[in-house]
């Protein structure tokens, strides 16, 4: 939001200061204009009142000359008659030309025409008494003729009238032509603060893009150095190309790679001449002009060089074509990046398996006799077994009576051995087979695979101790809620045979034996199993002998085994990637804890088999 706020605020920029300069300078202008012109009116008008004025008193001074005229020579005599009635004559021959004058200036006034009507015929009258007078006439008839004269026709109340209305309208127009004086006065000044107002603002506006553009050259100098440091910093060689392969900028790893110490590379140096030859090939130079020329960029090329150390390396090559703002034509951008390391390590990597692929056939060989010798177990090594045990039995019921206790003794020891040596060959077949056997994942749920154990179990020890004669040995079972799971379910169903197997046969002197089955999850989402049991227990310095073929930390007389069942357990663990381990303490009972690692399936199958 705020980039595009001052993204806009750099486009309208010189809009605004040329809209600023325009309102600094025209509107003022205009509006000065504008009211000088009302003023020089408005003192027009003044000056036409004036003028009006001086009109009408000249009309009366002349009709006042024309009536002193009419006068003199109604009275006079003498040789100065004649001058008398050139003066009149001429007196009234401007009478007509002052009036039109007049006329002419009040025509804007309909009340001053409606006046200049009136004087007209009241001079004109008084005009044709002052010729009579002019002419001569008797006393009593010049007595009759002057009281017209300043009776009848007065005309001094219309010029003073016509001069009341001037005065009026000289008034008003004065008074307006001092508002309007006073209006541009005002004007100006307000136009002149405006001014400064706006030049202020000019002024800071100036100010602050004078600052923004500082800041800005700042922010990008520093930028730049940041940039440059960076590319300077980079482990991996970078270098800049002009269109003639000339160098244009280099990092210093690009130096350190290239350039010895007797010969730098300098500005503008031809990239064929750098790292004593490791440029030279026409190759990498033409592929190198085909990403300036075509647009063609230069993804991992692998390139043999003898770098200036002296040492062949392959190197890793990448360009692209790109365009710097100081500069109108484009350049390429190489990185060169060592990779002779990586392909000793692929050639180690290609060797190390060839050495696998032999050892997977010696395993495979290995697998295969292991079979062969499990089959020759299962089969060749059953028949001697039986062969004991069964003529062990008959030699027993031949004999019948002949035999003493010691010689009945000596059969029980044949017979239970060859039974024990039976039951080692059937769990050992089992060990090979949990290692051996494909994986056949499904959902498994454990919670019916422990209650189908403790129902086996239950079973047994119910079988024993009819078979002894005595009561069952019982059994407190508290199985906690368990998860389903993908797993192997012949795997899982041997691995809780197993673990709770051991859990009742250790109890087996405690009375009642508690067996307990818990569950819950690991913090990364796999399965965390326990099975505790309040039996002998062991000692832990012994416990790593547990999980081990053959391993047993009690007698066999005391507690029966074969001593491969952990053994078993930790291969079916080791098989779905889990692991277990075992806390105990003498006479106090032991706890297995096994974890099986987080599966996405689990979380599948477990949804559509509640669903």
């Amino acid at each position: 939001m705020q980039d595009s706020v001052a993204t806009s605020y750099v486009r309208w920029r010189l809009p605004l200061l040329i809209s600023a300069v325009l309102l600094i300078l025209l509107v003022p202008y205009l509006l000065v204009r504008l009211w000088s012109a009302n003023s020089q009116e408005a003192d027009r008008w003044v000056r036409h009142t004036h003028e009006v004025e001086a009109a009408t008193h000249g009309l009366e001074a002349l009709i006042r000359e024309i009536d002193s005229l009419g006068l003199a020579l109604a009275n006079g005599t003498g040789a100065g008659t004649p001058r008398l009635r050139e003066r009149l004559e001429a007196a009234i021959a401007r009478i007509d030309p002052q009036l039109q004058a007049l006329t002419l200036m009040s025509r804007d006034n309909p009340g001053q025409q409606v006046l200049i009507g009136r004087l007209q015929t009241l001079i004109e009258r008084r005009v044709d008494v002052a010729r009579r007078l002019a002419m001569g006439v008797e006393p009593a008839r010049r007595a009759d003729l002057v009281d017209e004269l300043y009776g009848r026709y007065q005309v001094r109340d219309l010029f003073e009238d016509f001069l009341g209305n001037e005065q009026a309208l000289l008034a008003e127009r004065a008074a307006y032509a001092d508002v309007q004086r006073s209006r541009v006065r005002w004007l100006s000044l307000a136009a002149l603060l405006g001014q400064l107002a706006l030049m202020g603002g000019v002024i800071y506006l100036l100010y602050r893009m004078e600052q923004r553009r500082s800041g800005s050259e700042t922010e990008l100098r520093r930028a730049s150095e940041r940039a440059l440091a960076v590319v300077q910093t980079v482990r991996e060689p970078i270098v800049l190309l002009d269109s003639a392969q000339r160098v244009l900028m280099q990092n210093a790893a690009f130096d350190e790679l290239y350039a010895g110490e007797d010969s730098p590379i300098g500005p503008h140096a031809r990239l064929e001449e750098i790292g004593t030859g490791a440029w030279r090939d026409p190759v990498i130079r033409q592929r190198l002009s085909d990403v300036l020329t075509r647009g063609r960029e230069l993804w991992d090329y692998e390139h043999l060089q003898r770098t200036a150390d002296g040492q062949s390396r392959t190197m890793l090559i990448n360009a692209r074509r790109m365009q710097l703002p100081d500069r109108d034509d484009d350049v390429v951008l190489m990185t060169v990046s060592d990779i002779s390391a990586q392909k000793a390590a692929q050639q180690r990597i290609a060797d190390l398996n060839r050495q696998l692929e032999g050892k997977v056939e010696q395993v495979t060989e290995v697998n295969r006799e292991l079979e062969a010798f499990s089959y020759s177990v299962s089969h060749d090594l059953r028949a001697p077994l039986r062969h004991v045990a069964g003529f062990a039995d008959k030699l027993s019921r031949h004999l019948g009576g002949q035999l003493d206790e010691r010689g009945r003794h000596y059969l029980e020891v044949i017979g239970g051995s060859a039974r024990r040596m039976s039951t080692l060959i059937d769990d050992l077949l089992v060990y090979s087979r949990l290692g051996r056997s494909a994986l056949k994942l499904q959902a498994v749920d454990m919670q019916s695979l422990v209650e189908e154990t403790r129902a086996v179990l239950d079973a047994n020890r119910a079988t024993d101790a009819e078979e002894a004669g005595g009561p069952a040995h019982r059994v407190e079972w508290k199985i906690a809620p368990l998860p389903i799971l993908v797993a192997d379910e012949n795997m899982m169903r041997q691995l809780w045979l197993n673990l709770l197997g051991n859990a009742v046969k250790y109890s087996a002197r405690r009375e009642p034996a508690v067996v307990e089955v818990s569950h819950q999850p690991t913090d990364d989402g796999g399965h965390h199993f326990t099975v505790r049991d309040n039996g002998v227990g062991f000692d832990m310095d012994y416990a790593g002998k547990l999980f081990g073929v053959f391993q047993r930390l009690h007698k066999a007389s005391d507690y029966p085994g074969t001593g491969i069942g952990l053994a078993s357990v930790r291969r079916v663990l080791a098989r779905h990637g889990g692991r277990i381990w075992a806390e105990s303490e003498p006479d106090r009972g032991a706890t297995f804890h096994f974890v099986l690692p987080p599966s996405q399936d689990a979380v599948i199958h477990q949804g559509s088999l509640n669903a």
